[in-house]
Protein backbone atom coordinates (compact mmCIF):
# COMPACT_ATOMS: atom_id res chain seq x y z
CA UNK A 1 0.00 0.00 0.00
CA UNK A 2 1.36 3.29 -0.64
CA UNK A 3 0.80 6.39 1.39
CA UNK A 4 1.74 9.71 1.80
CA UNK A 5 3.28 10.81 4.82
CA UNK A 6 1.42 14.51 6.76
CA UNK A 7 4.45 14.13 9.35
CA UNK A 8 7.88 13.08 9.91
CA UNK A 9 7.75 9.65 11.30
CA UNK A 10 10.78 7.44 12.74
CA UNK A 11 12.19 4.39 10.71
CA UNK A 12 9.23 5.45 7.98
CA UNK A 13 10.07 8.64 6.34
CA UNK A 14 9.83 12.38 6.62
CA UNK A 15 6.90 14.78 5.42
CA UNK A 16 6.12 14.34 2.00
CA UNK A 17 7.38 11.00 1.54
CA UNK A 18 5.51 8.75 -0.38
CA UNK A 19 6.35 5.05 1.03
CA UNK A 20 4.71 1.78 0.77
CA UNK A 21 3.78 0.14 3.89
CA UNK A 22 1.95 -2.90 5.25
CA UNK A 23 -1.92 -2.40 4.38
CA UNK A 24 -2.79 -3.16 8.57
CA UNK A 25 -0.42 -0.04 9.74
CA UNK A 26 -1.69 2.06 6.92
CA UNK A 27 -5.40 1.25 7.56
CA UNK A 28 -5.54 1.13 11.16
CA UNK A 29 -3.10 3.43 11.92
CA UNK A 30 -1.06 5.70 9.58
CA UNK A 31 -4.54 7.25 8.27
CA UNK A 32 -7.19 7.57 10.99
CA UNK A 33 -4.44 9.46 13.06
CA UNK A 34 -3.97 11.55 10.24
CA UNK A 35 0.13 10.54 9.83
CA UNK A 36 -0.94 9.54 6.06
CA UNK A 37 -3.21 9.66 3.15
CA UNK A 38 -3.67 7.10 0.33
CA UNK A 39 -1.06 7.78 -2.41
CA UNK A 40 -3.23 8.71 -5.62
CA UNK A 41 -3.03 12.08 -8.11
CA UNK A 42 -5.79 13.75 -6.09
CA UNK A 43 -4.19 13.20 -2.68
CA UNK A 44 -0.93 14.29 -4.07
CA UNK A 45 -2.04 17.07 -5.62
CA UNK A 46 -3.87 18.55 -2.32
CA UNK A 47 -0.72 17.33 -0.09
CA UNK A 48 1.43 19.77 -2.55
CA UNK A 49 -1.01 22.53 -2.23
CA UNK A 50 -1.28 22.13 2.12
CA UNK A 51 2.96 21.48 1.75
CA UNK A 52 3.91 25.12 3.50
CA UNK A 53 0.96 24.66 6.52
CA UNK A 54 2.18 21.53 7.43
CA UNK A 55 6.07 22.10 7.59
CA UNK A 56 4.88 24.83 9.63
CA UNK A 57 3.09 22.82 11.87
CA UNK A 58 5.67 20.14 11.58
CA UNK A 59 8.64 22.83 12.71
CA UNK A 60 6.49 24.11 15.72
CA UNK A 61 5.65 20.86 17.02
CA UNK A 62 9.47 20.24 16.99
CA UNK A 63 10.08 23.59 18.85
CA UNK A 64 7.71 22.80 21.14
CA UNK A 65 9.38 19.12 21.73
CA UNK A 66 12.92 20.86 22.20
CA UNK A 67 11.66 23.14 24.70
CA UNK A 68 10.03 20.19 26.93
CA UNK A 69 13.02 17.94 26.43
CA UNK A 70 15.68 20.98 27.20
CA UNK A 71 14.13 21.79 30.46
CA UNK A 72 14.14 17.66 31.78
CA UNK A 73 17.63 17.71 30.66
CA UNK A 74 19.50 16.58 33.24
CA UNK A 75 16.84 16.31 36.07
CA UNK A 76 16.55 13.35 38.76
CA UNK A 77 13.22 11.84 40.19
CA UNK A 78 12.33 9.63 42.97
CA UNK A 79 9.76 6.70 42.67
CA UNK A 80 9.27 5.61 46.28
CA UNK A 81 7.60 1.84 46.28
CA UNK A 82 7.03 -1.12 48.33
CA UNK A 83 9.59 -3.33 48.38
CA UNK A 84 11.26 -6.48 50.29
CA UNK A 85 14.42 -6.87 52.08
CA UNK A 86 16.25 -7.50 49.03
CA UNK A 87 15.03 -4.65 46.85
CA UNK A 88 12.73 -6.15 44.57
CA UNK A 89 9.74 -4.42 44.38
CA UNK A 90 5.86 -5.32 44.90
CA UNK A 91 4.44 -4.46 41.83
CA UNK A 92 6.50 -2.87 39.49
CA UNK A 93 6.89 0.90 37.94
CA UNK A 94 5.73 1.18 34.59
CA UNK A 95 5.63 3.88 31.81
CA UNK A 96 2.66 5.12 33.10
CA UNK A 97 3.99 5.55 36.48
CA UNK A 98 6.88 7.70 35.42
CA UNK A 99 4.65 9.87 33.09
CA UNK A 100 2.64 10.46 36.19
CA UNK A 101 5.90 11.10 38.07
CA UNK A 102 7.05 13.70 35.54
CA UNK A 103 3.86 15.30 35.26
CA UNK A 104 3.37 16.11 38.77
CA UNK A 105 6.93 17.60 38.66
CA UNK A 106 6.41 20.09 35.95
CA UNK A 107 6.71 19.13 32.61
CA UNK A 108 3.56 17.11 31.05
CA UNK A 109 4.07 13.73 29.87
CA UNK A 110 2.38 10.88 28.36
CA UNK A 111 2.98 7.47 28.89
CA UNK A 112 3.68 6.23 25.03
CA UNK A 113 6.45 9.14 25.30
CA UNK A 114 8.73 6.97 28.11
CA UNK A 115 10.39 4.84 26.59
CA UNK A 116 11.88 1.65 28.98
CA UNK A 117 14.80 -0.26 27.31
CA UNK A 118 14.11 -3.43 29.53
CA UNK A 119 10.12 -3.13 29.94
CA UNK A 120 8.72 -2.48 33.53
CA UNK A 121 11.14 -2.34 36.40
CA UNK A 122 11.14 -4.67 39.08
CA UNK A 123 13.90 -3.88 41.63
CA UNK A 124 15.32 -0.49 43.42
CA UNK A 125 17.95 1.22 41.90
CA UNK A 126 18.96 3.93 39.95
CA UNK A 127 17.58 3.92 35.96
CA UNK A 128 18.63 5.75 32.78
CA UNK A 129 15.13 6.52 31.54
CA UNK A 130 14.18 7.71 27.67
CA UNK A 131 11.91 10.31 26.60
CA UNK A 132 10.96 10.52 23.20
CA UNK A 133 9.03 13.77 22.51
CA UNK A 134 9.37 13.89 18.65
CA UNK A 135 10.78 12.15 15.99
CA UNK A 136 13.93 13.98 16.23
CA UNK A 137 13.69 14.58 19.85
CA UNK A 138 14.67 12.16 22.73
CA UNK A 139 16.25 12.87 26.15
CA UNK A 140 17.56 10.61 28.49
CA UNK A 141 16.09 11.45 32.55
CA UNK A 142 17.47 9.42 35.58
CA UNK A 143 14.97 7.64 37.87
CA UNK A 144 15.80 6.94 41.55
CA UNK A 145 13.65 3.91 42.77
CA UNK A 146 13.82 3.90 46.14
CA UNK A 147 12.08 1.09 49.00
CA UNK A 148 9.43 2.48 51.03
Amino acid sequence: MEVILLENIGRLGNLGDKVSVKRGYGRNYLIPYGKAVFASEKSLAEFESRRAELEKAAAESKILADARAEALEGKEFTFVAKAGEEGKLFGSVGTRDIAELITVAGTEVSKSEVKLPEGAIRQTGEYEISLQFHSEVMVSVKLLVQPE
